[in-house]
């Protein structure tokens, strides 16, 4: 009996004394930098992965030796469940360890889409229709379908969408895109309304981005802004039609091919603010902010006409009367005479 019970307490002693070196040996093992990592490597979790699918997906790319104890320490650790899905940059020195901090940590590589000030709606679905690291789920709906999920159902989505640069994680949707460029532009709005001077014939912060949208396009000098968008409130004030190129072409459509003719200028379309007074039904394209500032606190000079001054800075000479204004065109003709091919 006595000798069973030496040879029980030296098992037990040898199994205490092998599990310490095994311990010993994982922790080793946990904290020795990844070998085969000598260069930066892309490595991304799909969303739903298990701890156990990462470490196999791991050593079948020579990222683990030992797969089976790495999930093993995730689970005896409490951590199996904390993987995170999404793209890191997996950088030499890493060590398993702190592989598996990294992959739960969230810190994913962003992917950058800018929207442009000036581009229209449609321009914006077509960049988030090709870019390889959005997930285009709303690729092939409708305007009236993507506005409903944004939960703005029979809003025009026209001027409904900040322009920025949104960063993102691989696979994002492009609806969780637009949601992120409708709320800034609703924020945005909502801020410059609250700050409009007095007594503009603005009836609404919608018709406030309706006239930043066509500043955006008559100008892309900042310091012109405030004095284009007097301009037009001007004309508002006094009854007059807006006469701007930029709202016949958007309604154009398609049907604009790089310039306008004076057949364009006469036919009628809701956009056309030749033949129509006031503003045109919906914003014509995405205006940033300054162009809001602007359409909200517009500089009044008297001006009811502009013209570019053919300088080639993209400036304008600003009229209060027409005769001005007809001398003012004179001057730019000429310089267009002189300046061939511009």
């Amino acid at each position: 009996m006595r000798r069973l019970l030496r040879s029980l307490v030296l098992l037990i002693a040898l199994g205490a004394v092998a599990l310490a070196a095994l311990a010993w040996w994982g922790n080793q093992w946990l904290k020795t930098p990844i070998a085969s990592l000598d260069a930066q490597i892309v490595y991304e979790i799909p969303r739903g992965a298990s701890v156990r699918s990462v470490a196999g997906d791991l050593h079948s790319r020579g990222l683990l030796d030992q797969p089976q104890l790495w999930a093993y320490w995730a689970r005896l650790t409490g951590r199996a469940a904390g993987l995170k899905a999404g793209e890191y940059a997996l950088n030499p020195g890493l060590t398993p360890e702190g592989l598996f901090k990294l992959l739960s940590s969230g810190q994913v590589i962003l992917h950058s889409i800018t929207f442009i000030e000036g581009s229209t709606f449609a321009d914006i679905r077509r960049l988030l229709g090709k870019d390889a690291a959005i997930d285009a789920q709303f690729a092939n709906a409708s305007d009236d379908d993507v506005m409903r999920a944004l939960a703005a159902s029979g809003v025009h989505p026209e001027g409904q969408f900040f322009p920025d640069t949104y960063r993102f994680p691989r696979a994002t949707t492009d609806l969780e895109l637009l949601k992120m460029a409708h709320r800034r532009m609703q924020d945005e709005l909502e801020t410059a309304w609250n700050a409009r001077a007095p007594d503009l014939p603005l009836a609404s912060a919608y018709e406030a981005l309706i006239l930043a949208s066509i500043v955006e396009k008559e100008t892309a000098l900042e310091s012109e802004r405030p004095r284009i968008a007097g301009v037009f409130v001007e004309r508002l004030r006094r009854g007059m039609r807006l006469q701007t190129d930029p709202t016949v072409i958007y309604g154009m459509g398609e049907g604009y091919a790089g310039n306008i003719r004076r057949v364009d200028l006469l036919k009628d379309t809701p956009y056309n603010t030749y033949t129509r007074t006031g503003l045109p039904p919906t914003p014509i394209a995405l205006p940033g902010i300054e162009s809001l500032r602007a359409a909200v606190r517009p500089e009044m000079t008297g001006a009811i006409f502009f013209v570019a001054t053919g300088q080639g800075d993209g400036s304008h000479f600003f009229s209060a009367t027409l005769a001005e204004h007809e001398a003012a065109v004179q001057r730019y003709l000429r310089r267009l005479r002189r300046s061939p091919g511009r």
